[in-house]
């Protein structure tokens, strides 16, 4: 555990299950904290800032800073600061891609764009569908926050913003650039603030996102049962993650 200092969490379902804190994920985080090392935590989800991550963790009793937070949307809003500064960009999204977006400075539009981003949105229509899609048959360059086709609620696994992703592939003729998991880029950005990959560990419960991550950008991972990809599973792959652990307890 010494070795790193840049210790990056997954969210949901590696320090949380929906609203409950899984203990042993705080237990490991506290530690951390008390031997002068501030975790990242690296999600998918683009619809919430920064700030409202700080806020929900904050309620499971986790102290964070919103800098500590890196989601799809942050990333997708850096990846075009990189690519297309200056670009003027439309967005299919919610809150926490909005924000990202005019952080580094982009102009919206829901005209004529240079970009198309797209992440989730619940309150997608037909309307905005077809708006992006003949923005990108115009030659608007073609982003995705993230590929997640579903994600868990409480009524079961609903569409992911991977699927409205997919049908404007299907619409358009045209491949997205993904951001999220399992593309490196999110784990890029962090490195960007000072770390040699050596320094770096990604730790998740998703094998085909979270440890993939890890494993394209270079750095060390963890792979925690006790949420999406069992270890029967992990066992399997051609490409195994460098510590698989029951819980984060084990970790020492």
């Amino acid at each position: 555990m010494d070795h790193y200092k840049a210790v990056c969490f997954d969210l949901d379902g590696t320090v949380y299950r929906g609203n409950e804190v899984i203990p042993e994920a705080s237990a490991l985080i506290q530690e951390l904290q008390r031997n002068g090392i501030e975790p990242y935590y690296v999600t998918n989800n683009s619809s919430l800032t920064a700030r409202q991550f700080q806020i929900k963790l904050l309620q499971m009793g986790i102290r964070t800073e919103p800098d500590q937070i890196m989601t799809s949307a942050i990333a997708s809003a850096k990846y075009c600061k990189e690519q297309f500064e200056g670009a003027s960009i439309m967005m299919i999204g919610e809150e926490g891609l909005e924000q990202a977006l005019l952080s580094e400075g982009f102009q919206l539009t829901e005209q004529n764009p240079d970009v198309v981003v797209i992440g989730i949105d619940r309150s997608i229509t037909y309307e905005k569908l077809a708006a992006a899609s003949l923005a990108i048959r115009a030659g608007a360059h073609f982003l995705a926050t993230n590929g997640d086709r579903a994600f868990p609620t409480e009524r079961g696994l609903v569409p992911g913003n991977g699927s409205f992703v997919k049908l404007l592939e299907s619409t358009t003729d045209r491949n997205a650039i993904y951001v999220g998991k399992p593309e490196p880029h999110m784990l890029h950005f962090i490195q960007q603030k000072g770390y040699r990959k050596d320094e770096m560990i990604m730790i998740g419960d998703n094998y085909e996102t979270d440890i993939q991550a890890g494993i394209r950008f270079g750095i060390d991972t963890i792979h925690v049962e006790g949420g999406v990809t069992s270890l029967e599973t992990v066992k399997k792959q051609t490409e195994l993650p460098t510590y698989l652990y029951k819980s984060l307890a084990d970790w020492k």
